[in-house]
C-alpha cells in the first residue's frame, strides 16, 4: 500500500493493509519525518514506537465492540476507562422482567453458594415485577403508554442486582485499548473484566498485530489466563 503525505509531497510504501496500523504508522513517520529510513516494515516501525513510549501516535487507530452477556458490575469497572466511549442498554426503556444474570464461577461452582445467590437474584426478579406492574398502575393519570412504562421501570430497577445482564456497546482507539488489556488483563483484576480483556487482546492480535503483538498470553492456576506486555503505559 502507498501512502502520501501531501504537505511534503513523499510517499512511501508500507505493508499492512490493517488501516490502524496504516494510521499509527503515519502519524508516527509525520512527527520525526520518517519514510522508510531504518526500520521500513510496519511492524517494525510500530515495534520502536511503543519500545520508546511513544504511544500518542496510536490514538488515531481505533476500534468499536459489541460487548453481551455481561454484567452490570462489570460495566461499572469499564466506564472508568473515560478514554473509551460508551452506548449501553437502558434500564429505563428496556423490560428487565425475563433479563439474564451472570453468576460467578466461584459461587457457580459451589452448590450452597449457587443456592443462595439463585435465592437472591430470584427475589430481586419478582419484587422489579411486582413493583412495575404497581407503578403502572399508580400512573395511570399519565396519558402516554410509552411514559408510564419508563417511569415505572426507572423506580423497580432499584431493586435489581449488579449481577443484571446487560450489553455495552464501546469504541476506544488503540492506545486506550491497550491501557485496557494492561491494567484489566492482570491476575490482580476482577475475574469478570479479567476475561473479557483476554478476548479483546485476542481478537486485536487478529486484526491489528503490529499495534498488539506485544503481549502474550499468560496461565494462571485456576485455568484462566492473564495478559502481560514488557511494554507499559505506551
Amino acid at each position: 500500500m502507498d501512502a502520501f503525505l501531501a504537505d511534503h509531497a513523499v510517499t512511501w510504501t508500507t505493508d499492512t493493509e490493517i488501516g490502524g496500523e496504516v494510521l499509527a504508522e503515519m502519524a508516527g513517520r509525520v512527527c520525526y519525518m520518517s519514510y522508510g529510513k531504518g526500520r521500513k516494515s510496519n511492524r517494525e516501525f510500530i515495534e520502536h514506537l511503543v519500545e520508546v513510549g511513544h504511544g500518542s501516535v496510536l490514538e488515531h487507530a481505533v476500534w468499536s465492540f459489541l460487548v453481551t452477556g455481561v454484567s452490570r458490575s462489570f460495566t461499572h469497572e469499564l466506564i472508568r476507562h473515560r478514554h473509551f466511549s460508551y452506548s449501553q442498554l437502558s434500564q429505563r426503556y428496556v423490560d428487565e422482567s425475563d433479563s439474564d444474570y451472570i453468576e460467578p464461577d466461584v459461587i457457580a461452582g459451589d452448590p450452597e453458594l449457587h443456592a443462595v445467590w439463585c435465592e437472591a437474584v430470584n427475589a430481586a426478579r419478582k419484587a422489579y415485577d411486582r413493583l412495575v406492574a404497581g407503578l403502572q398502575e399508580k400512573f395511570t393519570a399519565i396519558p402516554e403508554k410509552t411514559l408510564r412504562r419508563k417511569l415505572a421501570r426507572q423506580a423497580a430497577r432499584s431493586v435489581l442486582p449488579n449481577a443484571t445482564e446487560t450489553k455495552i456497546f464501546v469504541t476506544g482507539n488503540a492506545r486506550a485499548l491497550r491501557h485496557f488489556i494492561e491494567l484489566r488483563g492482570s491476575e490482580h483484576a476482577d475475574v469478570e473484566i479479567r476475561k473479557v480483556a483476554v478476548q479483546v487482546l485476542r481478537l486485536m492480535q487478529q486484526e491489528a498485530p503490529s499495534l498488539f503483538g506485544d503481549y502474550t498470553l499468560v496461565p494462571l492456576a485456576d485455568g484462566s489466563e492473564a495478559t502481560h506486555t514488557d511494554h507499559v503505559k505506551v
